[in-house]
């Protein structure tokens, strides 16, 4: 995510993401915003409320602040406290180990969202890919259609990252929109 928050030029803060609601600079905004609330949650020292999504809000050391916060958030759940007892997110109480869950979630949609909007390489294989995976699929059987929105149909046998993407609610193929071309 760092490396990605790096690559994203300052002219691409207007652009569309795969969250429909937001622009590059909303996203941003939600990541940083994400970044505090899950290294709170790490620490048993939740804040009240979730995160923005508000590209007015980005602050303006947003290229330095957002990877120091990422490396902060690894950090806090390196420690094992952090996957026990009981903590809040976003204003809903969870168990330590599914908060945990759900910030890699945050982090491999949220970086996939990023990485598509930018035209960087948008793919994740690292660890906890089956947590995540299995976290969208117990929402999915639970009742919630998709985390982000309603689900998209992929292959049962795609690759992970894809059928999470499309149990969230992500087009695994989700292109920037091109502009029209002139007449």
């Amino acid at each position: 995510m760092a490396r990605l928050v790096d690559a994203t030029p300052d002219d691409a803060l207007g652009r569309p993401t795969p969250c429909s609601e937001y622009t590059v600079a909303d996203l941003l905004d939600h990541i940083a915003g994400s970044t505090l609330a899950f290294t709170a949650a790490a620490r048993k020292d939740p804040p009240e409320g979730g995160p923005s999504g508000d590209g007015a809000r980005l602050p303006a050391d947003w290229r330095t602040r957002i990877p120091r916060q990422l490396e902060e958030l690894v950090d806090a759940w390196r420690e094992p406290g952090a996957w026990t007892g009981t903590t809040a997110a976003g204003g809903v109480e969870l168990p330590g180990e599914v908060a945990g869950v759900v910030a890699l979630d945050e982090l491999v949609i949220h970086g996939w969202d990023l990485a598509k909007a930018i035209g960087q390489p948008a793919g994740y294989d690292g660890p906890g890919l089956d947590a995540v995976l299995g976290m969208v699929q117990q929402f999915r059987d639970s009742g919630v259609e998709g985390l982000f929105g309603p689900e998209v149909p992929v292959p049962a046998n795609g690759p992970p990252l894809d059928r999470i993407l499309g149990l969230a609610g992500r087009d695994p193929e989700w292109q920037p929109p091109t502009a029209a071309s002139p007449p």
